[in-house]
Formats: C-alpha cells, sequence, structure tokens
C-alpha cells in the first residue's frame, strides 16, 4: 500500500513539472509589449498608416458613394444644372504601397590571360526586403507607407439643365479640374422630365 502511494506521489510531480513547463513556453512564445521599435504615434492623422494591407469592396463603395455626394452638392449649386444625380466609375481599387529595404551591390571583375587580352565582368544585385510594423496592434503586417485612391474611369451626371451646351461645357470643366479625368470619360445628360 506504501508503494502505490509514492507511485501516484511521483506521478503528481510529474504532471506538475510537465504542466509547469508548458506554462514557461508559452510565456516564453508570446511578444512582449515592453520593447516596441516600430513607428507608434497616436497622431489620428498616421493611424492608417500602420493598418494592415487589406482592403475590402465595401470601403470601395463607400468612396464611391462619398465621391458621387460631394459632387451632386456641387454640380446642383451651379446655376442652371437644377436637380442632379451622379455616377462614378473606378479604373481600379485603392492601392497601398508597402515599405521596403533595398540594398544593392556591384562588383567589377577584371581579368588579364596569358596572351595579353583582358575581360571585365561587372555584376549588379539589388535585394528588397519587407519591412513589418511592430506593435501589439499590428500582428507582423507589412509597414504601408502611403496608400493611392483609386483611379476614376469615367463619370456620369443627369442634370436638369444637361440639355443645355454651356451648362455640359461647365458641368464638365468641373469635373475635370475636380477629378483630373478627360472630357471624353465625362458625359452630360439631360434629366427626363417627370
Amino acid at each position: 500500500m506504501l508503494a502505490g502511494c509514492s507511485i501516484r506521489k511521483l506521478k503528481k510531480d510529474q504532471l506538475l513539472i510537465l504542466f509547469l513547463t508548458g506554462v514557461l513556453l508559452v510565456v516564453i512564445a508570446l511578444p512582449s509589449g515592453g520593447g516596441k521599435t516600430g513607428a507608434h504615434s497616436d497622431d489620428p492623422d498616421s493611424a492608417g498608416r500602420n493598418a494592415p494591407a487589406d482592403s475590402s469592396g465595401e470601403d470601395q463603395m463607400d468612396y464611391v458613394r462619398y465621391l458621387e455626394q460631394k459632387l451632386e452638392e456641387v454640380i446642383s449649386q451651379m446655376e442652371g444644372a437644377g436637380d442632379v444625380t451622379v455616377m462614378v466609375t473606378l479604373q481600379s481599387s485603392s492601392e497601398k504601397v508597402v515599405e521596403k529595404d533595398a540594398s544593392s551591390g556591384q562588383e567589377n571583375v577584371t581579368e588579364a590571360d596569358s596572351q595579353g587580352g583582358t575581360r571585365s565582368t561587372v555584376s549588379k544585385n539589388l535585394e528588397e526586403t519587407t519591412v513589418y510594423a511592430s506593435g501589439e496592434d499590428t500582428q507582423g503586417s507589412p509597414y504601408v507607407s502611403k496608400e493611392l485612391s483609386p483611379r476614376i474611369e469615367g463619370v456620369l451626371v443627369v442634370a436638369e439643365g444637361g440639355g443645355r451646351a454651356e451648362i455640359k461645357q461647365d458641368i464638365t470643366e468641373a469635373v475635370e479640374a475636380l477629378f483630373g479625368i478627360e472630357s471624353h470619360k465625362i458625359r452630360i445628360m439631360k434629366k427626363q422630365e417627370p
């Protein structure tokens, strides 16, 4: 009976040691927040710069709706435009540019042979590595240095005054100035009478 009790105690001690070893491994594996080394700012303007590089279609649709709403507000205030409806199409989605560390090198080798001839060899190398953001909220995502807005493909404006040539010209020039797109990508149409 005494031997059975000591075997149970030995098993309990072994289980306790295994458990504590497991806890120790988990604690070692977890990143600590004490040694933050990335660019971290509480500035609200820089909050999106360290965001993970992912983009959703919903954000893009919100961006299009925002552009359409602002353009409708501006054009409807133009003299003679009247009630306005706007449609904006995008050529591409937004693009996030990630920061990269680049190192390059060049090696020049000149060889002379026994007959007096020479041969020159130039080798160049360029190596880029992606910079990852550090911190608890980034979870190893690439550091985004800038985000490029989506490119606008075309604009359709349907306005009550869209049948008059001078109104069409004014609206076209306004859209060209705002979005930097060519006039052939802008269509102005007269709104249907109710």
